[in-house]
């Protein structure tokens, strides 16, 4: 038998490895190609349909009676055209959304604290950094100022008594302006040692009464006893809400998961109020609202430090819409309404969540009711969900909760909230006929602390009945969750 030679088995070796590095060099390459192919709504009338505006697969050639199409591969480029009939919004830039941050201002001695929500896009932005606009007159000029991708600053070195606004930019990874934020004001104020507990420089009794205890007291002729003091309460604080809900709806206002105050919005949604007499401490704020249907809208959650004797003032809030569905189920091919209420003549972005997402957008009329019939013919059958947002110039509100429906074989129209929520019903704390996160942030504050003879009457009716708040409580909570 005859054996190859040392050189033809290495020679045999290298063509191999030479092939095997030749097919994963070509699958490499073809994986960074590899188109995947990208869908859209197709949007149509009687004269015209555009089929997939977002992505031109390939090239090609389409031909009729009546015309020739040539396409090539490529993106939709950006830009928008208008007619009498429809609105063509072509590119990504046109569905990108941006969370618009709420900023919030407290003033100290010589400086003014500033904090804000971060800001958030579904998909197209992405956040870097913020700016610091700060301007002493309303509505600027700012003189701004990176401080990164943090949601906390402070500015210092600021003349006490003078009133200052502030903005704040989002920054986006080009360097581009995405969002700005509502104007806060707030103005420094020297603090005074009186009062703060100690003797600091010159103090006596006299001067400062509310630190007698440590200051020399002046002594009284004839044996008779020093000089006395006068206790004064430590100075609190305001805070003023503003922002925008629904049209002469009822805006609610939780401290710590209570309900510190109400008011009603105006005819334009927008709304204001303010809580005085509070202690200086941390204290996590919660807004919502119910529309002309009852419905109310999800909780829009902020935390606050107040010191003593400040005002801050929390503007810019803007609550997410209401929405609701017609039907629990729909026949695949027929219409499903998605309404709700927001702002008056805002933009309302549908979003439809299914394989494909679907986006639509229709306005708000003159009292903020919005309404879509959405063609079930494109989505699949199955469970689906629906959410909505709204848009007022640069302010962009949170998505609101989301809903479900089913596409099948029939409808079914949806019908009223289940007997077991009802007002009075296990896990409602509120009476609102739902059991979602008003009722956990309710439960949430009594968590570990000594119930009030109210609260009590509810724990045995509502949760548990053993007179605490505790883990077997948010279970039932669970149980019966409607969102």
């Amino acid at each position: 038998m005859r054996f190859p030679s040392k050189f033809s088995i290495t020679r045999l070796n290298y063509m191999l490895n030479n092939k095997v590095a030749i097919f994963l060099s070509v699958f490499i390459f073809g994986l960074l190609f590899l188109v995947i192919p990208g869908f859209a709504t197709d949007y149509s009338s009687t004269s015209f349909i555009v089929r997939d505006p977002v992505i031109t697969i390939e090239g090609g050639l389409a031909t009729s009676n009546s015309f020739t199409y040539f396409s090539s591969t490529g993106h939709t480029v950006l830009g928008r055209s208008i007619s009498t009939s429809f609105n063509w919004y072509g590119g990504f830039l046109y569905f990108s959304d941006i969370f618009t941050p709420t900023l919030t201002a407290t003033a100290g001695n010589a400086q003014v604290s500033l904090s804000w929500i971060e800001s958030t896009s579904t998909f197209g932005y992405d956040v870097t950094s913020y700016e610091v606009g700060q301007s002493i007159v309303s509505g600027g000029s700012y003189t701004y100022t990176d401080v990164g991708n943090v949601l906390t600053a402070t500015r210092s070195s600021l003349t006490n008594g003078t009133p200052y606004y502030f903005i704040i930019r989002v920054i986006d990874n080009q360097g581009d302006v995405i969002a700005t934020s509502t104007e806060q004001t707030a103005t420094p104020v020297a603090t005074t040692s009186c009062g703060d507990g100690s003797c600091n420089g010159g103090e006596t009794c006299s001067t400062c009464p509310a630190d007698c205890g440590n200051c020399g007291g002046g002594g009284g002729g004839g044996g008779g006893g020093g000089g006395g003091g006068v206790i004064i309460p430590p100075p609190v604080a305001t805070v003023n809400f503003s922002g925008k809900a629904y049209p002469l709806s009822r805006v609610i206002i939780l401290k710590d998961g209570q309900m510190a105050i109400t008011t009603i919005a105006g005819p334009d949604a927008n709304f204001s109020a303010s809580l005085h007499g509070l202690s200086a401490g941390n204290y996590t704020f919660s807004v919502y609202s119910e529309d002309n249907e009852k419905n109310r809208s999800t909780l829009f959650t902020f935390p606050v430090y107040v010191s003593g004797g400040s005002t801050v003032s929390i503007s810019g809030i803007f609550l997410a819409p209401t929405i609701s569905v017609d039907k629990e189920q729909v026949k695949k091919g027929e219409n499903i309404a998605i309404f709700g209420q927001s702002v008056p003549n805002s933009e309302i972005t549908i979003a439809v969540n299914s394989e494909q997402e679907f986006f639509e957008f229709v306005e708000a009329d003159s009292d903020g009711a919005y309404l879509l019939d959405f063609d079930t013919a494109r989505l699949e059958l199955g469970g689906h969900d629906t959410k909505s947002k709204s848009a007022v110039g640069s302010q962009i509100s949170p998505y609101s909760r989301t809903v479900s429906f089913l596409v099948g074989d029939k409808t079914v129209i949806k019908e009223g909230e289940a007997e077991d929520v009802a007002c009075g019903g296990r896990a409602d704390l509120n009476c609102d006929k739902r059991v979602n996160l008003v009722d956990f942030s309710i439960a949430a504050y009594w968590y570990k602390r000594p119930l009030s003879e109210a609260f009590k009457i509810k724990e045995i009716n509502n949760l548990n009945g053993d007179g605490k708040i505790d883990l077997v409580d948010f279970s039932i909570m669970a149980y019966y969750w409607t969102g």
